[in-house]
């Protein structure tokens, strides 16, 4: 009880405080590179399954057009042209997607995507600032909107049984697709290692000054990837000030402060 309490009171502070729009963006954005990430997953899986040509496959990329999900197949063409596009429902089903293998030009907010995903390969593959880790490969999310330009680099496992945070940079480019800035979100690769079917009741990790005092985006979305796939059931993020504890059965995101959290350690 007195755990539950403790939670509770810091839980009830922050949701009085202007801490609670920070953190909404956090969410919503991590909620928005989930949607991208699944729409990648199922639409890899479904158009790898219809397309026959293989060789001709030259990469792909997902975003969202009036709440639509897609992720759109291109070519190896010198002047790539769409080869399948996978259609979802709001809420991404695999059992309610719908493909086409049509060849088509690119929509205009089709090719901007595709430049700005084409330059944010160049400079991963040529920047140091990126690390390469083995059995794992980096998953690209561009991301397109009226105020801004932005790609965020993700590291996903190759292998079973292990949930990878970190090792996760954001690059911000201006409207013609030239190179702003980039940052590394976590200056380290945080593997997290599944034993088998066993529920998990909690993992964490820490975050340095320089990565935030709350929660990454990029973390709530490998926690919603990862999570119900593992059985996680909590994850909490530590930093100088506040803890964040992400509900991986219900994706939602409470806080306290370190001192409550420390408090409930000691109880």
């Amino acid at each position: 009880m007195r755990k539950l309490l403790i939670i509770f009171i810091g839980i009830t502070a922050f949701g009085q405080s202007n801490l609670d729009k920070e953190t909404a963006k956090i969410v919503d954005e991590g909620k928005m590179l989930y949607n991208s990430e699944m729409a990648s997953w199922y639409g890899t899986d479904i158009f790898i399954e219809l397309y026959k040509n293989k060789e001709n496959i030259g990469g792909y990329f997902s975003y969202t057009d009036k709440d639509v999900p897609k992720c759109i197949f291109f070519s190896k063409d010198d002047k790539p042209k769409v080869i399948g596009t996978i259609n979802f429902e709001a809420k991404i089903k695999l059992e309610t997607a719908k493909a086409d293998l049509k060849e088509r030009e690119f929509t205009k907010n089709e090719l901007d995507y595709f430049e700005l995903r084409k330059e944010a390969m160049n400079i991963i593959y040529s920047d140091t600032i990126f690390k390469h880790y083995n059995n794992t490969s980096f998953n690209v999310v561009p991301i397109i909107n009226k105020k801004e330009k932005k790609v965020f680099v993700l590291t996903g496992p190759k292998v079973n049984n292990v949930i990878i945070l970190g090792n996760d940079y954001l690059l911000n480019f201006d409207k013609n697709n030239k190179l702003l800035n980039r940052k590394a979100l976590h200056k380290n690769i945080i593997p997290i290692k599944i034993d088998g079917d066993k529920e998990i009741e909690a993992t964490m990790h820490s975050h340095l000054p320089e990565t935030g005092e709350f929660i990454t985006s990029t973390d709530i979305c490998t926690l919603m990837l990862y999570g119900k796939l593992y059985n996680l059931k909590e994850h909490f993020v530590i930093s100088e000030k506040y803890v964040s504890i992400w509900d991986c059965e219900k994706d939602t995101l409470n806080l306290i402060t370190r001192e409550a959290f420390e408090k409930m350690l000691e109880e």
